[in-house]
């Protein structure tokens, strides 16, 4: 089962309050969901979204008995706005995005996600989508496409030699499972460190199958819009990749003041604004990486959207 990373600290600083209305972009087995139900009481509500099918009959079942108004979506969180608006969810107290792969998905051998089983070359968030999947882009992508992506997604730096081994690969076997992929990258690169040599490759592969950067990108813009003024977003990262994304993205709304030529300051940045809650990112403590080793990735970052742009400062 999956494990709510970081609990204590989400509803900590996302300030629950009583009576409050939530949305879960990433609601999973529903673990940070319960919580915040149990914190917002019985005139709380909480909006519950998620790719995965699978995922939404376990939140079902974790959220029964919970207090207050409980709804679930299927879709992504790059829809956020879509789906609150269809589900009443118009104006929020707060909302919550918890990145990345599940515990069950990478324990799942059929989701192809990990390397430390043998599975299907699949890495669809949505298990009933038809669409693209790893194995496709394997068999169909040249060396250049699949550089650019080992690159972009996977901060790979040996990224060239790695799509070079799969193509070759590919002439004399279709690559189709987990373990046939991690070995061609390990022959490729070697291993020379205490990180699997395809772990950027398969982080790159499942971010470009389920268009993760994109549909963060989307969120994270979405979502600031959705907050009424005193509501908060909290984003839970596990990659360098993703964490700078929502770093940068808060840091253009909370903005900056400006030194005038003839005197004073003037805030600049993006609409609308926020404050910072957390000026670095919350990482999870000894115990908590003790009992969940997969936390000690975790990267957790809060801002407060504010009423209104900041004036200039000393008068002007």
């Amino acid at each position: 089962m999956h494990v709510s990373v970081l609990l204590s600290e989400v509803i900590e600083l996302m300030d629950i309050r009583s009576g409050g209305s939530y949305i879960d972009g990433t609601i999973g087995f529903a673990g940070h969901a319960r919580r915040i139900l149990e914190q917002a009481g019985a005139t709380g509500r909480l909006l519950g979204i998620d790719k995965d099918s699978q995922a939404l009959q376990a939140a079902e079942k974790v959220l029964q008995g919970a207090p207050g108004q409980w709804k679930l979506a299927h879709g992504g969180h790059g829809e956020l706005t879509r789906l609150a608006h269809e589900n009443d969810f118009d104006e929020v107290d707060g909302i919550l995005l918890d990145l990345g792969v599940s515990s069950w998905q990478l324990d799942n051998a059929e989701r192809g996600f990990s390397f430390m089983r043998d599975g299907k070359l699949s890495m669809r968030m949505d298990a009933a989508n038809d669409g693209l999947d790893a194995a496709r882009m394997l068999a169909s992508f040249d060396d250049d496409e699949l550089t650019e992506i080992f690159r972009r997604y996977g901060e790979e730096p040996r990224a060239r030699r790695i799509a070079r081994a799969i193509v070759k690969a590919r002439e004399i076997r279709p690559i189709t499972s987990t373990l046939q992929l991690a070995e061609i990258v390990s022959a490729a690169v070697g291993r020379n460190s205490s990180r699997h040599p395809a772990t950027r490759v398969f982080q790159a592969l499942r971010m470009y199958v389920n268009a993760e950067i994109e549909e963060l990108k989307k969120a994270l813009a979405d979502g600031l819009d959705l907050l009424r003024p005193g509501g908060r977003m909290a984003v839970i990262s596990f990659e360098s990749l993703t964490d700078r994304i929502v770093k940068q993205h808060f840091a253009t709304h909370a903005g900056r003041w400006i030194s005038l030529q003839q005197g004073g300051e003037r805030w600049e940045g993006s609409i609308p604004p926020v404050k910072r809650i957390t000026r670095k990112p919350v990482e999870a403590g000894f115990e908590e990486v003790k009992r969940n080793p997969r936390a000690r990735s975790a990267r957790l970052r809060v801002v407060e959207r504010i009423a209104e742009v900041p004036r200039s400062r000393n008068g002007l």
